[in-house]
């Protein structure tokens, strides 16, 4: 039974990401990416498409007239908060520099980070649940994009718990620091 229960946390450990392509060993010696983001055909947990969803939102909100503000919000959001809580949390992660992402066109490799699926949680008052998102994260030569290093796909990370706020925004760009991470923890076994 204790051994049993020592292998659990190996075992959820290794559920946090699949190699689905090279190694990560491939990325020893990388101090900086140039890092992109993709949110085309994601999927929207319950939903056949991200279309769908904002649809029935939307609808929700036409009465009050705030179904253009959600859409408007949805998709910011991604430049406003969901990148920037990836890159700042990944960042953060290494305190002495030995790794960063940014905008860097300049860099030797780029960092895309795809998103497949998100759950968006919900605030209902009492009731909270963290969002949660699936993203396959590919490293690939800057020049030479055909030059995929490693591909790795995180599936479902929940976001991180904080204090204050808890919009939808909020809640997802939480996810994005839990994914940031995620793969932190990942490379720092190489440096």
């Amino acid at each position: 039974m204790l051994f049993i229960l020592l292998l659990f946390p190996v075992i959820v450990v290794s559920q946090r990401f699949d190699l689905q392509y090279g190694k990560l060993q491939n990325l020893k010696g990388i101090s900086e990416y140039n890092v992109t983001f993709d949110y085309n055909g994601l999927n929207v947990h319950g939903f056949e498409t991200e279309e769908l969803y904002l649809r029935e939102k939307m609808k929700k909100r036409e009465e009050k007239g705030h179904d253009e503000d959600f859409k408007a919000e949805w998709y910011g959001s991604r430049k406003q908060l969901y990148e920037p809580a990836f890159i700042n949390y990944f960042n953060k992660s290494f305190k002495k520099g030995e790794i960063k992402v940014g905008v860097f066109p300049e860099a030797k490799y780029t960092m895309h980070v795809k998103t497949l699926w998100i759950y968006p949680g919900y605030n209902a008052g009492t009731a909270i649940e963290p969002a949660k998102i699936t993203a396959l994260i590919t490293v690939s030569e800057t020049q030479n994009p055909d030059n995929v290093l490693v591909k790795i796909l995180f599936e479902k990370s929940i976001g991180l718990e904080h204090e204050l706020g808890n919009t939808l925004g909020d809640r997802i760009s939480w996810a994005y620091e839990k994914l940031a991470k995620n793969l932190s923890l990942q490379l720092k076994r190489f440096l």
